[in-house]
């Protein structure tokens, strides 16, 4: 039997540090099961590629000249919903972080995270999850702990289901969340899928949004 090789990921960098940005692409390029197929040294340029075609993950800068990495996010999240945008930045303060996801990123790293982890981010990015540096995701969890009321929608979810969504909102992963919860990860699927239904939305970053937003 031949082995079926998974098709490699592409992977966009929008970054105004030219130092920051080869290296980027340097580690990219060796990095097995990715490849970096375009870099911007600013939003405009790659939202104007982007209208033709998008790659599997962009890594984005929040601090870029012009736009910023934020709003670039927003007006690509508009014009390509599926997008699957990655913040890579220096900022670890809350303001930046919820509106980073708030706008449709998908995860949010630090730039002096390790190499790997940044491939094993993307990675997890293109299978639908949402990285967060333990650090960032610690934040996420408190803001979840920290609410008092949650309305609308949000009521119709059940306790498991509302446990689900805090843990998606972590960075686990499916199975991940199926050890934690002492469930089967098919569970955690259906547990997804009627949350997706309850609140109207059709990624884990809309329903986490959604949530971050009451």
């Amino acid at each position: 039997m031949t082995a079926v090789s998974s098709p490699l990921i592409s992977v966009a960098i929008v970054e105004d540090d030219e130092g920051i940005r080869e290296s980027l692409a340097a580690f990219l390029g060796r990095a097995r099961g990715v490849r970096c197929t375009a870099v911007y040294s600013n939003a405009e340029d790659a939202l104007r590629e982007f209208k033709i075609q998008t790659p599997d993950v962009v890594l984005m800068d929040i601090n870029l000249p012009g736009m910023s990495g934020i709003d670039a996010t927003r007006e690509l999240k508009q014009l390509r919903p599926d997008a699957r945008i990655l913040m890579l930045t220096v900022y670890e303060d809350n303001k930046a972080l919820f509106d980073s996801l708030k706008a449709g990123a998908c995860g949010y790293l630090l730039k002096r995270t390790a190499s790997d982890k940044i491939v094993a981010a993307i990675r997890e990015a293109r299978e639908g999850g949402m990285p967060l540096t333990p650090r960032m995701a610690s934040k996420v969890a408190a803001y979840f702990q920290n609410k008092d009321t949650v309305g609308g929608e949000l009521d119709k979810l059940s306790q498991r289901e509302r446990r689900t969504l805090e843990l998606l909102s972590e960075g686990f992963l499916y199975k991940e969340i199926a050890e934690k919860m002492g469930i089967s990860y098919l569970t955690v699927h259906q547990y997804t899928k009627h949350i997706y239904e309850k609140l109207h939305v059709h990624s884990r970053t809309e329903a986490v949004v959604k949530y971050l937003r009451h």
